[in-house]
Order: C-alpha cells, then structure tokens, then sequence
C-alpha cells in the first residue's frame, strides 16, 4: 500500500523549527511513520544530506507537487493536475492514511471544461514544477504565488453580477450635504464660535508677521520736556517724541556747543545723516556702481549764510567723497561765517562745481536737490527773502526741476516757496507743518546731560538707528 507513493515530489511543512522540506519520496515506512525524501530542500535550500527522514508527528501540513508516471518515478514528466488546498495532517493519522486522501481527492476531482464560467485554473502550477520532477526555484515559487493572487482577484466572472447600470446623479440627490452642515454646525458648536467662523471667512489671509487682531501700537514716553510745542511725534517703535519751541530749541543749541559739541561738530553728524538719506534717495548700490558710471547722479545742494547752510555744504562734500557729481549754489556769498568759509575750502578740495548766479543752475533734470535756503527764525524774514532775486530764483528752479528735495532743518512752517519731500531735523523736532514732508530725525550725539540741565528727561530713541522717521501723532 505504501509502496504506491514511491516517486511522488511533496512539499512537506514541519514547522518553524525544522521549516519545509521538499522532495521526491523513495521510501514510506508505514510502522515506524516516516517517509525518506531525496534530493531535498529545506526551506528553499538544497539539503547537503543525500536523503532526508521525516517524523509523522514533525509533519503539520503535506502538500503533493507531482505524481510519479506509470513507467515509474525514474522518468521525468510535465504535472497536468493542480493542487490548489493543502492537505492538513490530522492527529492520530498515518502517512499513508494522509497520502491516501491526497490521491482520493485527485482521483475523484473531474478536471473542468474550458468554458465554465467559475475559477480559471490556474497554470502556473506546471510552470512551477517545470519540466521533470526539478525542484521548483525561488523564481517559480514568486510566480506562482502571483499566479493564485489573479486566480482569486480575476478568475470569478462579472457578468452576472452587475445586471443594471449605477445612477449616480439619483443617489447624489439624496444626499443634502448643504443640509448636513447646518445640522452639524447648529447642534456642535457655540454661536459665538459659528459667529466667528462666518466673520472669518471675509478677512484676507494674514503673513506670519502680522497680527489677526487690529490693535493700536504700544506708545512709550521716553522723552518728557518742560515745555512741549503744539505737536507730538511717534516712531516706528511706538515711541512718543515731543515738539519744542523754538526758544527751548535756542537754548538747546547754546548749552550743547557751550559743553563742547561745536556747531563744526554738529555740521558733521547733520551732513553724514544727509548724505546716508541721499545715498538711499539716488538708488544706493544699484545705482553708484563702478559699472554703471554712465548714469552716475547729480545732486544740487542751494545753501544759505547760515548754519542750516553748512549743513548743505558738509552734506555736498560727503557726496562727493562717494563720487556723486556734486553742484553748490550760494545764496548770498557776500556774507559768510568762519565756520562756513572753512566748509567751502574743504568742498573747493573736491574739484566739484560751486557757483553764486542762479543762471549757472543746471537746464537739465538732476536727481537729488538738498535745501538749505532758510533756517528757523525764516518766518520774521520771509519778506526780506522773497526780496532777493537770487533766492526767489533758487526757489523758482527748485520747483520746476521736478527732482526730490531733502531739506536739511527747515523752518516749522517750510521753507518759504520751495516744495519740500523729505526734512532732516536735529536734536528735537519742532512742530512742523505739512510742507516740510515725511520728518526724520538726526541722531547728533548730544550727551544726557545737556538735555537735564534745561529739565528734559531724555532717554534716546534710535536704538541701532541713526535716522529715524517720525509720524504724526494723532492718537
């Protein structure tokens, strides 16, 4: 009886501890319960033993992979029958009784037409054995393995199954999602919060570096004076920086270049911050460029006898040491103070042009005008200004140039008959009008104690700053 099974290829699993073994069965010892297997695999592996014994109690499944031929398991033949279920070894069951319900099972199963509609069998089984009794590889393992993923996925029919086509758009309607939502909003959320929600949904989009909530600048008073003028001004930092009069500024100045920051002293730092602004105004790095010499600017600085003057002339020199094409127009030559007679000797150094007749004034466009025709007591003088045909004519040629004009500290109410864009203050602002433009504020390294001797509690606001804008303000 157990003689039949001689030559069968079988995939015999033991377990995870032994693992699978495959093989050709040359011996079935019905008594001792075991079956000899030559040529065997372990686990994919070939065996270095020539011929392998297994226990019936180490055997958990046993699957057959070929049959032997009639004219003996010497030939090798191509396997025709699939073994599609593994045949579990129940207890107390010989091999030869599981053998026995193996050959059952595939003598009694009727091969299937080609046109039945159910499964496809599959044909990768004899692919797997391939040609003769062989082994199968790693390769033929995947394949099949494959092979009986399509077989389940693919090889049942559908066209039983579907017997009428889906109507999309009549299931859609039954579906009111507009419906849904006011159901879940109403029963889930507050109606402060749904209330917020639709608020929501009509503000723009916000970038990391603002704030959702709209709310009005902190404002710190670093600076208190005894007595304010009409105005106050904030910076960008929220700091509130008072108005003086003209008088508290008159003092302001004295008591400064009476400790020691000279009028030359203050030229310098007015003219450096000028010429920083100015430097900005031209276009800075994209347009004084070594390569670019063919469009190198041109400034016109109009100065008075005055120090607001020498401010102009300090800023025009400064240009000029960065290669700025640089023009000075003296209002009143004829009346000039040591201080200034010393910042025109130092600007004739720098081979640039100066002249004293308005018809010498450039025809053409320049791109930057600074303006220093007025100082601050220019209010109880204007008549006597407008009077003089070289400043009416400065003033003439400043508003048909057309070109930027950066005002070095301007009277509060402007400078009279000239528009001015942008104005350059020291120490502290007055209370400027509208015609003086967008106020900066100069950083003139006045120490503390000049502003504590005349009562002012000062505390300085340009942090890294040297200019700093100032905003009306209106809170």
């Amino acid at each position: 009886m157990s003689g039949q099974w001689i030559g069968f290829t079988v995939s015999v699993n033991c377990g995870e501890t032994l693992g699978t073994y495959q093989g050709q069965i040359i011996h079935v010892d019905s008594s001792g319960q075991t079956i000899t297997l030559k040529k065997a695999f372990r686990n994919g592996i070939p065996d270095p033993s020539q011929e392998v014994v297994l226990c019936a109690r180490d055997i958990q499944n046993l699957k057959i992979i070929d049959t032997a031929s009639e004219e003996g398991y010497s030939k090798n033949t191509a396997s025709t029958v699939a073994v599609t279920k593994p045949v579990a070894k129940r207890p107390n069951r010989s091999v030869s009784e599981s053998l026995a319900a193996v050959r059952y099972s595939l003598r009694e199963s009727p091969r299937k037409p080609v046109e039945d509609p159910g499964p496809r069998t599959s044909t990768s089984q004899s692919q797997l054995v391939g040609e003769g009794n062989r082994t199968p590889s790693k390769k033929d393992r995947q394949r099949h393995k494959w092979s009986e993923k399509d077989e389940a996925c693919f090889g049942t029919p559908i066209d039983n199954i579907i017997h009428h086509e889906f109507d999309f758009e009549k299931n859609l309607a039954l579906f009111n999602k507009q419906a849904v939502y006011e159901e879940i909003n109403a029963s889930q959320r507050p109606d402060l919060v749904r209330q917020t929600d639709i608020n929501r949904r009509g503000v723009q989009n916000y970038r990391h570096d603002q704030n959702v909530l709209a709310s009005a600048p902190a404002m710190y008073r670093q600076v208190v004076v005894p007595a304010p003028g009409s105005k106050e001004y904030v910076t960008d930092d929220g700091l509130v920086i008072p108005s003086i009069t003209c008088e508290l500024r008159r003092q302001l100045i004295e008591m400064a270049e009476r400790r020691g920051l000279s009028h030359e002293r203050q030229s310098e730092l007015m003219g450096r911050a000028a010429t920083e602004m100015a430097l900005q105004l031209l276009g800075g790095a994209h347009r004084l460029n070594p390569h670019n010499v063919h469009q190198w600017p041109t400034v016109v600085a109009l100065c008075g006898s005055h120090r607001q003057g020498s401010f102009g002339i300090n800023c025009a020199r400064q240009l000029a040491s960065h290669g700025v094409n640089t023009i000075i127009y003296l209002v009143d030559p004829t009346c000039l103070s040591p201080i200034l007679m010393n910042e025109i000797a130092l600007y004739r150094l720098t081979n640039n042009k100066l002249i004293t007749d308005a018809q010498e004034l450039p025809t053409v466009a320049v791109d930057l005008i600074v303006l220093a025709l007025a100082d601050e007591t220019a209010k109880t003088v204007t008549l006597a200004l407008q009077m003089k045909s070289s400043y009416c004519a400065a003033a003439t040629w400043a508003n048909e140039n057309r070109a930027p004009v950066l005002a070095l500290d301007p009277p509060p109410d402007g400078t009279p008959g000239v528009d001015t864009k942008f104005s350059l203050v020291p120490f502290l602002p007055l209370a400027h009008s509208p015609e003086n433009g967008k106020l900066y504020l100069c950083n003139v390294a006045c120490p503390q104690q000049v502003f504590k001797d005349l009562g002012i509690k000062y505390t300085s606001p340009f942090g890294p700053k040297f200019v700093i804008p100032l905003h009306p303000n209106d809170t």
